[in-house]
């Protein structure tokens, strides 16, 4: 063993390598924030929304107390336009977001992914990891599309027959391609919720029906149901209300069906961004383990040599 590698960084390529065949990775802003700080902001995006949108209350930063889901909802509340708001914020952070520049450094992480064939799923609207891939669009083919939930598209090197059989990224909040997918309210995330409980609770051929052809096999909601997700560069407090959802009806989904797949979720340790009691209690309780490490450069770079 390298003495210089931290124990836990040692015991996660352990997990991903033991897991490669059917491991899957959910992965948040964290990425951007590494590799793109100086590029990618998205306080700044949220800041511009609102002044450019509102007459009155400018402000210079967005106060504690208030998540970004509450944010775009108030803007909506205070903004000077009276009709379909919500459409046009939307199309200004597709304008904004492909302004963003990928950085290359990143694709050694992703590479050593896709070498895998794990699927990502990934809260974040922009294209950075595809740009920087070069990865095309990809739809499963026996899926009714919808601009608002386009949940069977893909972005990825080749055509796959379902989300679990081989590398590609998912986008679960939307994508920039689609502005109208892109979820940026929390009543918006409420949509999110109901879109997702007609595929897993709906119809007889519904999540707990046994069906492989269940209604959303051909979603990337299969990969949140049907394999092991190790969570990554995503803050999941209380305020991302989808993503913990999807975690409770996993669970659930396995305590009634006796079935399970395992779950991590690895956090940085600072004295500052240290887990919370309730996040700790939440995880565990949903069955997913908790992997501390060190700093940021063992989660995106020395995992993955």
């Amino acid at each position: 063993m390298n003495l210089n590698k931290s124990s836990n960084v040692a015991y996660i390529q352990d997990l991903i390598a033991t897991h490669a065949s059917k491991i899957s990775f959910m992965v948040g802003n964290g990425i951007n924030r590494y590799y793109h700080e100086a590029s990618v902001s998205w306080s700044d995006l949220l800041l511009n929304l609102w002044n450019n949108n509102t007459e009155e209350n400018k402000i210079t930063y967005i106060p504690e107390g208030i998540s970004f889901t509450e944010f775009f909802d108030i803007l909506e509340i205070q903004s000077k336009k009276e009709k379909n708001l919500g459409g046009e914020i939307q199309k200004q952070v597709q304008s904004a977001m492909q302004l963003w520049k990928g950085s290359a450094e990143q694709n050694h992480l992703l590479q050593k992914i896709r070498s895998i064939k794990a699927p990502i799923l990934t809260t974040n609207f922009d294209n950075l990891m595809q740009q920087t891939m070069q990865l095309k669009m990809y739809k499963i083919v026996t899926t009714p599309f919808t601009d608002y939930y386009p949940w069977s598209c893909y972005y990825g090197t080749e055509q796959l027959t379902t989300p679990t059989a081989g590398f590609g990224i998912w986008h679960i909040n939307g994508m920039i391609k689609y502005h109208r997918s892109i979820k940026l309210g929390l009543s918006q995330y409420m949509g999110n919720v109901a879109q997702a409980r007609k595929f897993i609770h709906k119809g007889y051929q519904n999540l707990y029906a046994q069906d492989a052809v269940w209604n959303g096999s051909n979603t990337w909601l299969d990969i949140v149901f049907h394999k092991p997700i190790m969570i990554l560069g995503l803050g999941l407090d209380e305020t991302e209300v989808f993503i913990r959802w999807l975690l409770i009806e996993r669970a659930k989904y396995f305590k009634k069906t006796k079935t399970t797949q395992k779950g991590w979720y690895i956090e940085k340790s600072t004295s500052r961004s240290k887990i919370s009691e309730g996040k700790r209690f939440f995880l565990e309780s949903v069955g997913i383990e908790i992997i501390t490490l060190d700093n940021y450069k063992e989660l995106y770079v020395d995992i993955w040599n």
